[in-house]
């Protein structure tokens, strides 16, 4: 339900800025400050479940995602439906720290892998019927049907938690809670993904823009100085301190800022350069998540049976090979070549994920599942947010290089220079994967040595 929200409102900002009378910058905020709250608070109810009973926090965030939904429904101008968005966040961020954790806690080593393989294909088959599902939802009963849909799956999801998922206890009491650790990092969040998010808008060396990578960057070490000193931490920064952990973690954060880049990107080649419909542009790119949850289950089975690091490393190389072929698409490429490499790079993804989180979940104490599993949620947030930043920046100053002019958009008689900013982002993110298989490498290596 997560990422078939996410996506399904994408899909749908047009109609509803003009519905609510804004521009698609303001409407973006709707999906931006969704994202955000999710950032912020995810390792906080991380941290929270770990006190309370993960299948606690889980089964509270549906309620609180299906309240946050109906006011979604209801908003009557932008300001109020980004309000909304954001108290539905604040039930996303509850279950998303929790379902990992409550995975990891319940299977045993050897069953682990195939149960985060599953999960991980709901998180490409959610991804993957967004579009269309919202493109006729849309179309026929209006964006608020968007959210309404979410009300009897938020309250069937917490009435079969309580029946399904074994209760769990933890200490019990939030006394000691680390308040000021959270605002702190929580400023660092909204900080830096206002730097990230505006920047190309407001202009990179602009002064709101540094003055938020500042800010972001003091909010940030100062969370980590009281972390040091305070006797229960938001995070016990010694779960860093397993290589394999923090390495894992790392990888997630690279990957999904290479599969921004192509999510970003791909959407306007298909359509501006190749003059796709925007139905048939979306079919073309169901094949990525379509690719990444066929595979995912069979990946989480392997990963029980042969380990994960060699899986991990196989993953990123399908992506390597899938975004180098990306990097060869031209004026006169057909829909079915794009389609073709953006199903191998699903592929790489459904391989790499289920047994990278298995890992990640691996070197985390059983006490600290539930922030280890938001450590792994925070990364993918941030590498999602950094990816679209940074596909964006080098898209348009590779063609404002070419053209000699700031460019900050499509040029329609100039398709060329698009083809040669895109190929700058897909060789810039085929260069992270190689950082990323390096890690992964060298992580397998100290496990031998070991």
């Amino acid at each position: 339900m997560g990422s078939l929200d996410g996506s399904i409102v994408n899909v749908a900002l047009p109609t509803i800025a003009r519905r609510l009378n804004v521009g698609i910058d303001g409407a973006q905020w709707a999906v931006s400050s969704y994202l955000i709250v999710i950032s912020a608070l995810v390792l906080v109810f991380g941290k929270v479940a770990d006190l309370l009973g993960k299948t606690r926090i889980f089964r509270l965030g549906f309620l609180v995602f299906g309240a946050g939904s109906a006011l979604c429904a209801l908003s009557w101008n932008m300001p109020v439906l980004i309000a909304a968005r954001a108290f539905q966040a604040i039930g996303a961020a509850m279950y998303m720290s929790s379902n990992q954790g409550i995975i990891a806690s319940i299977f045993p080593p050897d069953e682990r892998g195939r149960a985060l393989g599953l999960l991980g294909s709901t998180v490409a088959i959610g991804t993957m019927i967004g579009p269309p599902l919202g493109g006729i939802m849309v179309q026929f009963l209006d964006w608020p049907s968007l959210f309404i849909i979410n009300i009897p799956i938020s309250l069937l999801a917490f009435v079969a938690g309580g029946i399904m998922i074994p209760s769990e206890e933890g200490k019990g009491s939030l006394s000691g809670f680390d308040l000021a650790g959270s605002a702190l990092f929580g400023g660092f969040i909204v900080c830096l993904f206002f730097f990230l998010l505006s920047g190309q808008a407001l202009g990179w060396a602009s002064g709101p823009i540094l003055g938020s990578l500042g800010l972001s960057v003091l909010l940030f070490l100062l969370f980590l100085r009281h972390e040091r000193r305070v006797p229960d931490p938001m995070i016990d920064l010694s779960i860093f301190r397993s290589g394999r952990f923090s390495v894992s973690v790392l990888c997630v954060l690279l990957v999904f800022v290479s599969t921004f880049c192509v999510t970003i990107v791909q959407p306007f080649y298909l359509q501006d350069v190749l003059k796709l419909a925007p139905a048939a542009a979306g079919l073309v790119l169901l094949a990525s998540p379509l690719g990444s949850g066929l595979i995912a289950p069979l990946s989480g089975y392997l990963s029980d049976k042969v380990g994960a690091e060699l899986l991990t490393v196989a993953g990123l190389a399908i992506e390597l090979v899938a975004i180098a072929l990306m990097s060869l698409l031209g004026l006169g490429s057909s829909p079915l070549a794009v389609a073709g490499s953006l199903a191998l790079f699903g592929i790489g993804g459904g391989v790499f994920g289920s047994p990278n989180t298995k890992l990640i979940m691996a070197h985390a104490p059983r006490d600290k599942l539930g922030i280890a599993g938001s450590i792994n949620a925070l990364a993918r947030n941030m590498g999602m947010v950094t990816g679209i930043a940074f596909a964006v920046s080098i898209l348009y100053g590779a063609m404002s290089s070419k053209l000699g002019m700031k460019v900050e958009g499509f040029v329609p008689d100039r398709p060329d220079a698009f083809i040669g900013g895109m190929r700058v982002v897909f060789l810039s993110a085929a260069a992270l994967l190689l950082v990323s298989i390096a890690l992964t490498v060298a992580r397998a290596r100290r496990r031998e040595e070991a």
